[in-house]
């Protein structure tokens, strides 16, 4: 049974393709390279930086980390990162680490 996707969700699984390829072409790597360090194959590679929105999860993760871009984007969806989300905290079960002050 194939699922529909939204265009949203194809639109975004696009634009996060074409930006972890951009990484890899900033990083000077190549595909080999990238799918080597991901574990994964080059046509998989291909399929994320294609945007192929079924490609799974953790698969786009292994990416993100094979380019050194894991934590750039685990902290991007941090909702305590924005205003709603810092005045809204006390609905998470966790705290914010305090950055240190820089002086």
């Amino acid at each position: 049974m194939a699922v529909e996707l939204s265009v949203p969700v194809v639109q975004a699984a696009k634009s996060m393709g074409e930006d972890l390829a951009g990484w890899r072409k900033i990083l000077g790597l190549t595909t080999t390279q990238v799918a080597e360090r991901a574990d994964i194959s080059r046509d998989t590679l291909r399929k994320v930086e294609h945007g192929d929105p079924t490609v799974s999860f953790h698969v786009v993760l292994r990416v993100a980390r094979a380019l050194g871009v894991l934590k750039t984007l685990a902290d991007a969806l941090d909702p305590l990162s924005t205003d709603l989300g810092r005045a809204r905290a006390g609905l998470l079960n966790r705290k914010r680490v305090r950055q240190p002050s820089s002086k």
